[in-house]
C-alpha cells in the first residue's frame, strides 16, 4: 500500500445470527486484509444494542452508548468492509437502525459527529444467500446509503455470492477461485483507497 503505517478497517456484517454466511464471508475478507497487513476490528451490530431509532426516545433518553462507540470506532478507522444480507431486497433492519443512530451523533469529546467519522472513508460492499443471486438486489441501496447519506467512498468492487450454503470449504475458505479473485480485488480496492485517502488528509 501507499504507506508504510497498516491500514485500520472495521469489518461489519448486517446479520449477527449463529452460522450467518455473510459472517462467513466477512471473516474471509478480514483475512485476505490482515495476510495484506491491515488491522481489522470486529464489530458485532447486535452488541452495541440499540433501540429501534425514534426522535422522541433520542430527545427523552440521549445518545445510546452503542451509538457512541460506533462513532468512536468509525473516527479511529480508514475504512469498512461490509457484508450486507437482504431482507426482501432490502439492507437488513439491524444495520440500517445501526447506521440511523450513527446519523445523529453530534462530534464531542475530540471526535467528529457520526457522518464526519464515516465521511470520506472507503467501504467495501459484499453479500451472500443461499438463492442464486446471492443477495445483490440490496447491495445498490447500500451503495446509496452510505456514499449519499454518510459521504463514503463506496468501491466498485463487490461480491454476491450464490449458493452460500454450498460455497465454502471446511476452512471457509471459497470453493470457486473465480468468487474468490473478486473478494481479493474488493479488499486490495478498500486498502488502497484507505491508504491513499488517510495520507492525503495527513497531507493537508
Amino acid at each position: 500500500m501507499s504507506s508504510q503505517v497498516p491500514v485500520k478497517l472495521l469489518a461489519i456484517s448486517g446479520s449477527a445470527r449463529d452460522g450467518s454466511h455473510n459472517q462467513q464471508l466477512l471473516a474471509l475478507a478480514a483475512r485476505k486484509a490482515e495476510a495484506l497487513g491491515a488491522q481489522v476490528t470486529h464489530v458485532n451490530l447486535r452488541s452495541l444494542d440499540l433501540p429501534v431509532f425514534d426522535a422522541d426516545h433520542h430527545a427523552a433518553q440521549g445518545h445510546p452508548p452503542g451509538a457512541l462507540k460506533l462513532r468512536e470506532l468509525f473516527a479511529a478507522h480508514d475504512g469498512l468492509l461490509l457484508s450486507s444480507p437482504e431482507y426482501n431486497a432490502l439492507p437488513t433492519p439491524m444495520f440500517v437502525n445501526a447506521f440511523d443512530w450513527l446519523s445523529v451523533m453530534p462530534a464531542a469529546d475530540g471526535l467528529p459527529g457520526g457522518t464526519g467519522a464515516t465521511a470520506g472513508k472507503p467501504a467495501g460492499l459484499m453479500a451472500a444467500s443461499p438463492g442464486a443471486l446471492g443477495g445483490l438486489r440490496a447491495l445498490p441501496i447500500v451503495r446509496t446509503f452510505l456514499s449519499t447519506n454518510f459521504a463514503m467512498v463506496v468501491v466498485p468492487e463487490q461480491l454476491g455470492l450464490p449458493a452460500a450454503d454450498k460455497a465454502f470449504d471446511a476452512e471457509g475458505a471459497l470453493l470457486k477461485p473465480e468468487l474468490d479473485a473478486v473478494l481479493g480485488k474488493l479488499v486490495v480496492s478498500v486498502m488502497r483507497q484507505a491508504a491513499w485517502l488517510r495520507d492525503a488528509r495527513a497531507a493537508g
